[in-house]
């Protein structure tokens, strides 16, 4: 009996280490993404993010866990893009224009009028030149793209007086996000651009910081902004493309099928997404006006568009744009 204990014994620590192996090498294959967006919990973009995290975790079972932080909880863009350089498993919700603080070509995706439809936004993704302004994200600044399908919408002036023409806008200060593009574009198109963090668009309106914003109708009604705001004044001169990016170090790291599975599935809950909102912004225009909001519909959309030019040439991003949308067929 004695004999026989002996030979169970290394038997069982054997098995037990395979065990602990096992068990190590599981916890070694399962991988967090803490995903940040600005938008909060009502808004369209965070129910398409909980679903692009309920299927990538189904796909890889388990494997890869995306945890959905709404309302900028875990920072403001700027600094989080910044974590995602440093190889940090963080990824948040963006827009080319800031994009375009590390390869400027980029840029061009959140210009006047550059794109004018949601299959144009998602043509985009076959576009050559895109291809290779990504690679360059990746390769020098870290920043992997996991897909940009999720579009947002025309983005609109809404302000305290009526907007007609470009001359209307001049002396308005306007709400823009922190980004050479954007500020360029609202300049362009005849305002004075305030660089402002979407969190602080609601209270600088009340203290007089800025005379308007430049948005889309879902976020107007998402953050009560006609509380503070009269005008809905179409000009349509932004078609809000936003991209999903997260360390390019992080996501090399990850097994193939599971990359495969985080962009597959972001692409697919993106196009839904879109879909959903082109719904939704119809009925935000319904219940901005329903609130006491005044549409003003009858733009000068020629002058804005024209006007609109100037700002690629500021940026001497004319070339680019040109580039793009020949590839595109426009």
């Amino acid at each position: 009996m004695k004999g026989r204990k002996s030979r169970l014994i290394p038997g069982c620590v054997a098995a037990g280490a395979l065990a602990l192996m096992s068990t190590t090498a599981l916890a070694q294959d399962t991988y967090t993404l803490r995903f940040n967006h600005v938008l909060g919990p009502s808004e369209p973009y965070h129910q398409g993010f909980t679903n692009w995290a309920e299927r990538v975790a189904e796909r890889t079972d388990g494997g890869l866990k995306i945890e959905v932080f709404h309302s900028a909880q875990l920072g403001v863009e700027e600094d989080i893009i910044e974590q995602i350089r440093q190889g940090a498993n963080i990824g948040q919700n963006t827009d080319s224009a800031r994009l375009g603080n590390y390869v400027p070509g980029i840029a061009v995706v959140n210009g006047p009028y550059f794109v004018s439809s949601m299959e144009e936004a998602f043509s985009l993704a076959d576009s050559p030149t895109m291809q290779e302004w990504q690679q360059e994200l990746a390769e020098e600044h870290g920043i992997k793209v996991v897909c940009f399908d999720w579009v947002q919408g025309f983005r609109h002036f809404f302000t305290n007086t009526p907007i007609r023409t470009p001359e209307d806008l001049s002396g308005q200060r306007i709400r823009t996000p922190p980004a050479p593009i954007w500020q360029e574009s609202i300049r362009a198109l005849g305002a004075e651009p305030v660089a402002m963090n979407f969190t602080d668009i609601y209270p600088g309106l009340q203290q007089k910081a800025v005379d308007g914003a430049e948005l889309v109708y879902p976020n107007i009604t998402a953050a009560n902004m006609h509380e503070v705001l009269e005008y809905a004044n179409e000009t349509g001169h932004i078609l809000l493309v936003n991209f999903q990016v997260v360390s390019s170090d992080w996501f090399d790291k990850l097994p193939e099928d599971y990359q495969t599975a985080l962009v597959e599935e972001c692409r697919t809950a993106g196009q839904e997404t879109s879909a959903t909102i082109a719904d939704a912004v119809e009925k935000a225009k319904a219940t901005v006006a329903e609130r006491g909001m005044t549409i003003v519909d009858d733009v000068d959309m020629d002058a804005f568009r024209q006007a609109g030019e100037k700002a690629y040439e500021v940026l001497g991003l004319t070339d680019a744009k040109n580039k793009v949308q020949a590839e595109l067929g426009k």
